[in-house]
Parts: structure tokens; C-alpha cells; sequence
């Protein structure tokens, strides 16, 4: 009987598994639920009445206070938000069971617990994906407003309750005036700006179910009118038209991602790279003596103003971080005055 002839296979290379040290084990796990529901419970009885006679729905529970539990805990009116920053150490068991345990120590169910896996570090182009397509949203109260927040389909909810503060900042300056809300994302700062008395707001997010979300919003808290006008563009496009039409705004908020990459026009952004750009175009449409309130939350963010043609900057991070939130590098923001002349 005749063989075929082997064929010449190219020995596969193999890649070595990193060494992963300090793994968590199953007691290790345990002792993490326990020690986040003694955490969340204190907090909760700290935190629950003081946000409840501020009728603020919203707020965390748990900012990774514990070095060894990497996690941080959300309370959405009777809602549990549970996230993990994902690492090695831990399996996949973790995370369900120190959410598990945290939700109990507040008497949450389970169809009110609701699970996520956060990275620390995110690639240059890589964005977080629909986790889901439930459709489940409901409202929510920060102070006199209203949002719809869906805690299942996306990695955030609708809502950044780190910003609460500074809604309340941009809301008391805004009367009469003209607001400008970048990368609004689902419009919180409009609806602000709009309770706040602005004379008008333009709103503006490259993504379609955003600026929905956005209009519903301020649809929730009555704000409907003529005056209030949605976007859908990128917000370099945006800003080049806005220049050339020779529109200004006395109030702008811009709040970029720290990275995105859009592969059908060959552009990439990156915070650190793109700021003095981004913020030179902004003030182009800035009115004199108007302000900037810009922000970012990535972690490594170096400024750089020396050249932007303002009368002062200043760094407004203290005032905008709400008590709740223990990382102080949440986020970080500034003020910016344009020169009147």
C-alpha cells in the first residue's frame, strides 16, 4: 500500500502564558464579598439620607477604597451597579460573587444587580461595544432634573454622577446666554444648561442613539423648544462650520474621549496629543470673555496651554468632585476665559 508523500508543516511557534502571580483564590474571593459589604452597607447608611433630602438618585457606593478589591459600586434608585476592573488574578467567579454579596448587604434582588467589567488601560481605537440589547431604561432624579439611564446594554449607564457638581457649576452661568455642549454623549449638561435659563443650546455627539437619548431628556424635563438644537456630527467638522458661519457661544463644555479612531476618515484623536488643537478651535467660536469648561478622566493627562490666546486658566477639579467619589482623579477640569479684546 502506498503512503502519501508528508507535506512540509511549518512547526507552529509556541506563545508562553504569562506567569500570573498572587491569584485570587476561592477564600480570597470570599473574604473580598465580605469586606465590600461591610464597605457598601457603611456607605449607603452614610451616604442614602444626606442624598435623599438633595433628591440625588444616583451616587457611589464604592470607589476601589480597598486596594485589593478592584471595584467600584453605583446606587441607582434601588438599582446596584457592580464593576470590576478587570486583571488576571481574578476568574470569572469573582465578580458575581462579590456583587452577590454587596447587593445582599443592601437588600437588593438580583434583578436589580447589575454587572460589568471595566479596563484600566484602553487601546489606541478600541471603544467599549453594546454589552446588550435589553431596551430596559428608567428615570432617574438629580435634583430638580430628570434622565433616563439604561444599566444593561452599555459599559456606562447614560449618567456620569462624577459631574453632578459641575452641572450645578455651568447651570448658574448660563442665563441668557449661549451653551454649547461637546461630545455631549445624552445631553445631562444641556438639560442644565436649559434649566439654568440659557438662551439657547446646541448639542452635539458624532453618535445617532446618543443624541436620541439626548432629546429625550430634555423632552423629560420639559425642554422641547425651537432653542434647543441636536447635532449629529463629528465635533472637528462641527467646529470648522461653526467658525466659518461665524457662530459663538458664551459657555462651552467639552469632555472628549481620551481616545477614539474613525477608520472610515483616516482619523485618530488622542487627549494627550490633541488638546491644544482641540481647545485652539474651541475658543475660535468662544465669544470675548466667554469660558471653556473642559474635563477629561484619563488618568495620565498632561495639559498643555501655554499657547492658547485665553485671559486665565484654572484648575477647577476640587469644586466639581461630588463627596461620593473617592478617586480624586475621577476626572480633572478647568475654566478657561477667553480674552475679551
Amino acid at each position: 500500500m502506498k503512503t502519501k508523500p508528508r507535506k512540509n508543516f511549518k512547526k507552529r511557534k509556541t506563545v508562553d502564558k504569562p506567569v500570573v502571580k498572587n491569584v485570587v483564590t476561592p477564600e480570597k474571593t470570599r473574604h473580598h464579598a465580605e469586606l465590600l459589604a461591610n464597605r457598601v452597607k457603611k456607605q449607603f447608611r452614610h451616604l442614602s439620607r444626606r442624598f435623599k433630602r438633595q433628591q440625588i438618585d444616583c451616587f457611589r457606593l464604592y470607589d476601589w477604597d480597598i486596594p485589593e478589591v478592584r471595584a467600584v459600586v453605583d446606587w441607582y434608585a434601588g438599582h446596584l451597579v457592580v464593576a470590576e476592573y478587570i486583571r488576571l488574578q481574578t476568574g470569572p467567579k469573582w465578580l458575581p460573587i462579590v456583587a452577590k454579596a454587596a447587593a445582599e448587604a443592601l437588600g437588593v434582588p438580583p434583578e436589580k444587580t447589575h454587572v460589568k467589567r471595566r479596563q484600566t488601560h484602553i487601546k489606541v481605537g478600541t471603544r467599549y461595544k453594546r454589552l446588550s440589547s435589553k431596551g430596559i431604561r428608567f428615570k432617574v432624579k438629580e435634583r430638580d432634573l430628570l434622565f433616563w439611564v439604561n444599566l444593561d446594554d452599555f459599559l456606562d449607564t447614560g449618567l456620569f454622577s462624577d459631574h453632578r457638581d459641575t452641572r450645578v457649576m455651568i447651570r448658574d452661568m448660563v442665563k441668557g446666554k449661549d451653551f454649547l455642549n461637546l461630545y455631549a454623549y445624552t445631553g445631562a449638561f444641556t438639560c442644565a444648561a436649559a434649566a439654568g435659563g440659557a438662551r439657547s443650546t446646541v448639542t452635539v455627539d458624532r453618535s445617532e442613539t446618543y443624541l436620541k437619548w439626548a432629546k429625550g431628556n430634555l423632552k423629560l424635563n420639559g425642554f422641547d423648544g425651537r432653542q434647543h438644537q441636536m447635532v449629529q456630527s463629528d465635533v472637528d467638522r462641527y467646529l470648522t462650520k461653526a467658525y466659518r458661519a461665524g457662530h459663538q457661544f458664551d459657555v462651552i463644555f467639552v469632555d472628549p474621549p481620551s481616545f477614539f479612531q474613525d477608520k472610515q476618515r483616516n482619523v485618530s484623536f488622542d487627549i494627550n496629543r490633541d488638546h491644544p488643537d482641540l481647545l485652539q478651535n474651541v475658543l475660535k467660536i468662544t465669544a470675548p470673555g466667554g469660558v471653556v469648561i473642559f474635563s477629561t478622566n484619563h488618568q495620565r493627562f498632561e495639559p498643555h496651554f501655554e499657547d492658547l490666546p485665553v485671559k486665565d486658566i484654572k484648575d477647577i477639579t476640587d469644586k466639581t468632585i461630588p463627596e461620593d467619589y473617592r478617586n480624586p482623579q475621577v476626572h480633572r477640569c478647568w475654566i478657561i476665559r477667553r480674552r475679551v479684546t
